[in-house]
């Protein structure tokens, strides 16, 4: 395994990658400098990475469990997207107060608002851990032994590291499937605050319509602070707590940005698979994507519906709506991406390329086995994302397996129920769940083979006649549909709740996906895993000894990650040429009073008729709003600070052209863009539209 891995890193340095394709570990850094530094960036490796003194890691911080966050303050300031901390802000909303709509500012620090269960976690370190993960392996092991051997050198490892300091967790993660493992630390900090949002009209201008499109105007940013003990170490929400005293912080760039200048993203990219198989890729496109696409839809058609009626159900169902129709949107680009590059195609001719080269080698077969378990997995894989797109998407019924889970051996835990019903029905409309439930279901009744259905669903449907008639059943007769109900539970109503309509319809479903579905997939996917393992060392050798110019690096996986590029507009279309940069000018010709997403404050239409823009505006005489740019990005990327060739900080990333969303799949150096959010557009909100200028008192700036 040493050689192995050995070989693996000397020819991630030997090969050179297309254009501004990849997402490079930060603790190897080195091996990509002098590319970088050719393509304009002026510092070294140990200014992006170091654990012998401050580095730009140390600014940059996972925000939550999926977005990207960085310090631009010795105050603990963060910065993030609107859209990453929606969650918070919605929390914080009600329609008396409604944060959405008007935004929120914090005007002094006693008014930031605490967040409960928000965390940033700051990366210590990055080790390359494979000798110790795979100690005690042989190959005459199964992969199940394998699997179990992996685990237990993990945790030894993650055991051993989080003794080192107050709040620290640590993750083995790994790469090339398998082929390589990395362990890596961090300081999570559980105490951070809400200190300002823009309202939605410029966090989230252009909504779902403008979403993962090109031009942009969107105003995609929040501000969060970070508290720690007098130590500056991470503590639990308490009034004692104060400002995090950060290692680094971004200065930041007001000299704006040219189309060709060298940025690079510093973030937390979530999943890539670039080395999948065509078969998989096949799925995706003709399969996978579009029945999930299909199923979103309706349900997105129900709630714009009922939340165009409300305002109370507008704020409830926010952030729902812009959790399910970023991935389907995204989905359909990802799928218009990978005809348009024919890519099965094009891996079908490497995969066949590859098996000729490998006869004879240890890498003979490996695309037939590939081949053959895929064929197999198909038919569960479409039964799981059924399942999840249906069922696992009744809220009710998540609701009431959630309570039902609370009655134990010791009793009913009546303050974990209270504080589950409050949560959940003050998001909950019952017209919307009960909808899509019907929507969705008689989509699964239609699209599902009979053999991939429970038994009890048979039977079930068989009895009621029709999904409607099953709806009306849970939807009227189920005590979570009505709260002094559910707030009334007992220990003794353990029989009751467990017959209800809505625990019996998730937990048969449940059950029949845990013992017939699951089973079958973690096998199946055990078998992939273990033959990509092979596959990906293939191709690696393959390519070395074939001369094919390929960089490898490691799929995405939410661990730390720098991209690189520069600025540059892109051409979507024959005699389309998309410039590189938006303005507010762009904002007033799509303001729109008359549609919720483009109805913009008025303020900001009264300082584009005075233009008083103040120190904000470029030398057209425009505020810069957003901007596009090369680098190979993600989700989990939102938030990613977009930094100079200096170091400096000059954007927040927060999306891909939509024409690009491939780039998951196959990165398209010709049109696959980030959107980042300019960052005077934000100290423009700030101070302009907010009127929390103070704030800018603690940052750096540099001309």
């Amino acid at each position: 395994m040493r050689k192995t891995l050995i070989f693996v890193i000397t020819l991630m340095t030997a090969m050179t990658t297309r254009a501004d394709e990849g997402m490079w570990l930060p603790s190897l850094i080195s091996q990509r400098i002098a590319d970088m530094q050719e393509k304009g960036f002026r510092l070294e490796a140990e200014d992006i990475y170091s654990i012998n003194q401050a580095s730009l890691k140390d600014a940059v911080v996972l925000f939550g469990r999926g977005c990207t966050g960085e310090l631009i303050s010795p105050e603990g300031l963060l910065l993030t997207n609107h859209h990453c901390g929606y969650g918070q802000i919605q929390q914080h909303s009600s329609v008396e107060h409604d944060y959405l709509k008007d935004g929120f500012w914090a005007m002094n620090r006693s008014e930031e608002l605490p967040n409960k269960g928000l965390t940033v976690s700051f990366l210590e370190r990055m080790d390359d851990v494979t000798a110790q993960v795979l100690k005690g392996y042989t190959p005459d092991m199964t992969e199940e032994q394998r699997v179990e051997l992996v685990k237990k050198n993990s945790q030894a490892l993650i055991d051993e590291a989080v003794k080192e300091g107050k709040g620290l967790r640590a993750t083995v993660e790994a790469l090339y499937y398998g082929n390589q493992y990395f362990l890596f630390l961090y300081r999570e900090y559980a105490d951070v605050r809400l200190v300002g949002a823009p309202p939605s009209s410029i966090g989230k201008f252009g909504g779902d319509t403008d979403n993962w499109m090109w031009p942009r105007h969107t105003g995609d940013f929040s501000m969060f602070r970070i508290y720690a003990d007098k130590d500056n170490n991470p503590a639990p929400y308490s009034m004692d707590n104060v400002p995090y005293r950060p290692k680094k912080y971004f200065h930041i760039s007001t000299k704006g940005v040219q189309e060709g200048d060298f940025t690079f993203i510093y973030g937390f990219p979530g999943r890539t698979q670039e080395y999948i198989h065509s078969e998989g890729v096949r799925y995706i496109e003709e399969i996978g994507d579009p029945h999930k696409i299909h199923l979103r839809t309706l349900r997105l058609d129900i709630m714009n519906k009922h939340q165009a009626e409300s305002q109370k159900v507008r704020i409830q169902y926010s952030s729902k709506n812009a959790n399910v129709s970023n991935a389907w949107k995204k989905w359909q680009g990802e799928v218009k991406g990978i005809k348009k590059m024919k890519t099965v195609q094009t891996k079908k001719e490497f995969e066949k390329a590859f098996a000729k080269w490998a006869e004879g080698r240890e890498f003979d077969g490996v695309i037939s086995k590939i081949e053959s378990i895929y064929a197999e997995l198909e038919p569960y894989q479409f039964a799981t994302d059924y399942y999840s797109e249906t069922v696992r998407t009744i809220e009710v019924a998540n609701f009431a397996m959630s309570t039902a889970r609370l009655f134990r051996e010791d009793g009913f835990d009546k303050a974990k129920a209270t504080e589950l019903a409050e949560t959940f029905y003050k998001d909950w409309y019952l017209p919307i769940d009960k909808e899509s439930f019907i929507a969705v279901m008689n989509e699964y009744e239609k699209n599902v083979p009979a053999d991939f259905k429970p038994i009890y669903y048979k039977e079930k449907l068989a009895s009621y006649g029709s999904i409607e008639t099953w709806a009306e059943d849970i939807f009227t007769n189920s005590i979570f549909v009505d709260p002094a109900k559910v707030n009334a539970l007992k220990d003794e109503d353990k029989a009751m709740v467990m017959a209800d309509p809505a625990v019996e319809f998730f937990n048969e479903f449940l059950k029949w996906y845990t013992y017939e579905i699951q089973p079958v997939t973690t096998r199946l996917n055990q078998d992939l895993q273990l033959a990509y393992r092979d596959y990906m060392r293939g191709q690696m050798v393959y390519c070395r000894t074939r001369r094919v110019p390929k960089a490898f690096y490691p799929d995405a996986n939410l661990t730390l990650r720098v991209a690189y590029g520069h600025i540059k507009g892109y051409t979507p279309a024959d005699g389309t040429y998309y410039l590189p940069s938006s303005t507010i000018k762009g904002i007033m010709e799509k303001d729109n009073p008359d549609i919720f997403d483009y109805n913009i404050p008025q303020r900001l239409r009264d300082i584009y008729a005075t233009k008083d823009y103040g120190r904000w505006a470029d030398a057209s005489g425009e505020v810069p709003v957003c901007f596009i740019a090369t680098n190979h990005t993600t989700g989990g990327n939102s938030g990613s600070p977009v930094i100079n060739a200096d170091g400096d900080l000059i954007g927040l990333n927060f999306d891909r052209v939509w024409e690009g969303t491939m780039s998951d799949i196959v990165f398209d150096p010709e049109i696959c863009r980030n959107i980042a959010l300019d960052v005077r557009y934000v100290l423009f909100t700030i101070e302009k539209i907010g009127g929390a200028g103070y704030l800018l008192n603690e940052m750096t700036f540099t001309e």
